[in-house]
């Protein structure tokens, strides 16, 4: 942990929840406001979603070339559960690749590590393919909305034509009950602060709680995140 801001933090929730949201609100505000505020410096983003757009567009390339699909079928449904996996294997990778190049990185930088999850492939099994490396230096915001209110938040933000934009993609509600109407965060961290294991690694989290919204006005949202990582700093620098 740097001396003012998080190393890593994992901003995760289910799908629509307002990640998006609390990641273009902190590109906003200034760099020092930002360090005093929210203990988040410099940042840099890893979001899975970017991948999965490109396995899509991978797939149906593939189609179009005669040859079988590669992650997905005809319906963009994984071939195989697992993959979901694969995504966080790889948002590791790339994390620990760049720490390679670059040692002093979480001195100056603040990594957010993002990604929803439900179903079978969720949170517990999520965080158990991070690197041992990366959980030791994490921190973890929940954005907590019910299953009802994220898929109306879904279908809100849905653009035709932007469906591969991180803020305005948008799931078919039968994807949704599919892979998220199911969620185990609460089985993993039941309470609204504390630590949760993975690979036998404590880590620290704080649930932001979202419904009434508060991801849609920044007037709530500084000061709701303001109280919620100043938790989470406190939780983890007193571990």
């Amino acid at each position: 942990m740097g001396k003012d801001a998080f190393e890593i933090v994992a901003l995760v929730a289910r799908p629509a929840a307002g990640k998006s949201e609390v990641i273009d609100y902190l590109k906003k505000v200034g760099e020092t406001e930002r360090r005093e505020r929210f203990h988040v410096g410099s940042f840099e983003e890893l979001d899975d979603f970017p991948i999965i757009w490109r396995w899509f567009q991978e797939d149906d390339v593939l189609t179009r070339m005669g040859r079988e699909r590669n992650w997905t079928d005809e319906r963009y449904y994984f071939r195989n559960p697992d993959d979901w996996n694969v995504l966080i294997e790889m948002m590791s990778a790339i994390w620990e690749e760049k720490l390679a190049a670059d040692p002093k990185l979480p001195d100056r930088t603040t990594t957010i590590v993002e990604f929803a999850r439900g179903g079978p492939n969720a949170f517990r099994e999520a965080f158990s393919h991070l690197s041992e490396n990366m959980l030791r230096r994490m921190a973890v915001l929940y954005i907590d909305v019910s299953y009802e209110e994220s898929c109306r938040k879904n279908r809100r933000r849905a653009r035709p034509g932007l469906e591969g934009s991180i803020l305005h993609h948008s799931l078919p509600d039968d994807k949704m009950e599919f892979y998220y109407k199911e969620n185990d965060w609460r089985e993993m961290a039941p309470d609204g602060e504390g630590w949760f294991e993975a690979k036998g690694i404590r880590v620290p989290y704080v649930v932001l709680p979202n419904e009434p919204e508060v991801t849609d006005d920044p007037a709530k949202l500084g000061p709701a995140l303001e109280k919620a990582f100043g938790a989470l700093w406190r939780i983890r620098s007193g571990g």
